[in-house]
């Protein structure tokens, strides 16, 4: 029962920013009639709002011990925004709405995350739910576009409807264990004692900048991929197409791959592999030429991205001693490498090599994220608890 809830959940919270995120745009435009610029504004208050969201939910979700109750919440708000998107036709109402429920909303997958970690969930667990989240992303954004297409932009906002409401099922489930999982979640507490040593803050804040630096270097070569396919390769864009969708595709088997070798190998072991994965995708794609290479390189990039995606959570889930805060911390990572990715593009496209300079670039920037994530992060031993506690948190049922 706790893995079908908890992956119901990660496909549930995965799907409803996969239909979201990349329709957003289009709604703005069609429903409310927004300009270019409008939608740019709208965007980066949405975003900002949900940089804020994520970091105060998940703190009064660490204070109160509870992440299902916020996770609740998120969902109640997933559920109003469509409809109040559907039943609004002005573009200052929609962007209250965006702010108001829709970055809030956003935050109920880290909170997903934190609440693995909190129940004791191990990182192969954890890493194997952020796949299911990645599958979610595979095939989200294609439905998403086909329902557009077929029944209009306002039919989104009823699947995104009907998605928040079985996640809000899910969730309701899952709150119906919730005494079993605190009583489970005192006898882990109880039963391992303490975690480890806590880093000191210095060492948190170098790991955390190395993770924006590794997410901004993921987010710069995707954003320039069209241009860059186009025009340095001299192909057409289906090609830039074909690599990122091969890419996702293959992110999801690097996952798993990686929460397997999660059980025999340390998170910093792995990071490693990930950033000279990434090293070695970002050589050969300042020097790519074919479109067949160009597809060849994506296995690097899927394992660089599987390994910044799930063993950076679970990393940062055992530095920061609160679920929520963690949790809270990587997902800003992502938003954050997103701003920092412009300015890698600006300076990198100047060079004499076009946009190969930004590859190059981002080689360079992997390479320096991973020394700064050597240096600082301090991981710490997972408790073991003996066979008894184990046999009773699997009793408990956790979702």
């Amino acid at each position: 029962m706790k893995h079908v809830l908890t992956s119901s959940m990660a496909l549930l919270w995965g799907l409803q920013f996969a239909f979201l995120t990349p329709a957003l745009a289009l709604i703005l435009v069609d429903l409310f009639d927004a300009t270019p610029a409008d939608v740019g504004w709208v965007l980066a208050v949405y975003n900002a709002g949900g940089f804020v969201a994520s970091l105060l939910i998940p703190a009064y979700a660490d204070r109160k011990n509870d992440y299902i109750r916020p996770m609740l919440f998120c969902g109640v708000l997933a559920l109003a925004l469509p409809a109040l998107l559907a039943l609004t036709t002005t573009l200052p109402v929609a962007v209250t709405a965006l702010i108001a429920l829709g970055g809030p909303s956003g935050v109920g997958m880290s909170l997903l995350f934190a609440h693995l970690k909190h129940s004791g969930a191990s990182p192969n667990d954890v890493v194997n739910t952020r796949a299911i989240v990645s599958f979610a992303w595979v095939g989200g954004p294609p439905l998403a576009a086909y329902i557009v297409g077929v029944f209009g932009s306002r039919a989104i906002l009823l699947a995104l409807a009907a998605i928040a409401l079985l996640n809000l099922t899910a969730t309701g489930a899952a709150a119906l264990h919730r005494k079993a999982a605190r009583a489970a979640s005192t006898l882990l507490h109880e039963r391992a004692g303490d975690d480890g040593p806590i880093p000191a803050k210095l060492a948190v804040i170098g790991v955390v900048v190395g993770f924006i630096v590794l997410q901004a270097t993921d987010s710069a070569a995707v954003t320039i991929m069209a241009l860059f396919v186009n025009e340095r390769m001299g192909q057409g864009l289906i090609w830039a197409g074909v690599a990122l969708g091969a890419s996702a595709a293959l992110e999801i088997p690097a996952l798993l791959f990686v929460g397997r070798l999660s059980r025999k190998y340390s998170g910093k072991a792995l990071i490693a592999s990930g950033c000279l994965a990434g090293l070695a995708y970002y050589a050969g794609m300042t020097f790519v030429a074919d479109p067949a290479t160009l597809i060849a390189l994506q296995v690097l990039h899927a394992w660089f991205f599987g390994v910044v995606a799930g063993v950076g959570l679970t990393l940062f889930q055992q530095i920061i001693p609160r679920p929520g805060l963690a949790s809270g911390l990587f997902t800003n990572t992502r938003r954050l490498g997103a701003i920092a990715s412009g300015p890698i593009i600006a300076v990198g496209s100047v060079s004499s090599l076009g946009y190969q300079g930004v590859f190059a670039a981002c080689a360079i920037l992997t390479l320096a994220a991973l020394a700064i994530i050597e240096m600082t992060a301090r991981g710490r031993k997972q408790p073991q608890l003996p066979a008894e506690s184990r046999a009773q948190l699997e009793e408990a049922e956790l979702p």
